[in-house]
């Protein structure tokens, strides 16, 4: 009951957490649209006001052939307001698309940090398959701790073969003791290092099993 407790606690946290991202990334993604609607306004705007130019350029021009010439006040006023409005849409601009800037490097953040999550939880999963396999090899080797929880009959047996991974003494000596069979590849009454624990046989007989068993 309590591995289920805690199996349902990691179960109910990582929803919480998906739930939470999935939330982030969708008040980002509405933010960044809305960021970009407001861009999309402003380069509207300075294209309006690129027209206006253009017409009053073309309206001066045109009063100009009748005669007809606008004072340099009205020319000086014209310019002041597109000049002011022009800066405004370029302070205007800079700004949206420094909050561009910054969401994306949030959804990147994020997305980051989910590729990096991902990585831990298969890292975590070949960390249990191996263990997994260890434990399984062991057993076959061993035999199980389970059948003697009090004085595990093996357990003089499991120190000798593990001692290597406790002492450096006895690493260099078990290393020195295998090196001295060492043969070439080609060598025909010879063979390399497993790298690993080498598994009994099945039993080829009944009465072998029986014996095992």
């Amino acid at each position: 009951e309590a591995d289920i407790d805690r199996w349902r606690a990691r179960r109910v946290l990582e929803v919480q957490e998906k739930k939470r991202e999935q939330e982030l990334k969708a008040a980002a993604d509405s933010v960044l649209s809305e960021v970009r609607k407001k861009q999309a306004d402003t380069k509207r705007m300075v294209d309006i006001l690129r027209s206006l130019e253009k017409l009053r350029k073309l309206r001066k021009e045109a009063a100009a052939r009748k005669g007809v010439c606008p004072p340099p006040s009205a020319d000086e006023a014209f310019e002041s307001q597109v000049e002011s409005l022009r800066t405004l849409l370029q302070n205007r601009t800079e700004l949206y698309e420094a909050e561009e800037r910054a969401l994306r490097v949030m959804l990147e953040g994020e997305q980051e940090e989910e590729r990096k999550r991902e990585m831990e939880k298969k890292q975590k999963k070949e960390r249990e398959k191996l263990l997994q396999q260890k434990r399984e090899i062991d057993s076959k080797l061993f035999g199980e701790l389970d059948e003697f929880p009090l004085a595990h009959l093996l357990q003089p047996f499991r120190d000798y073969y593990l001692q290597a991974e406790h002492s450096v003494a006895a690493l260099i000596q078990i290393r020195h003791e295998w090196d001295q069979y060492l043969v070439p590849v080609d060598h025909p009454e010879g063979s390399c290092i497993p790298p690993g624990w080498v598994l009994p046989s099945l039993p080829s007989s009944d009465t072998w099993a029986t014996a095992v068993r």
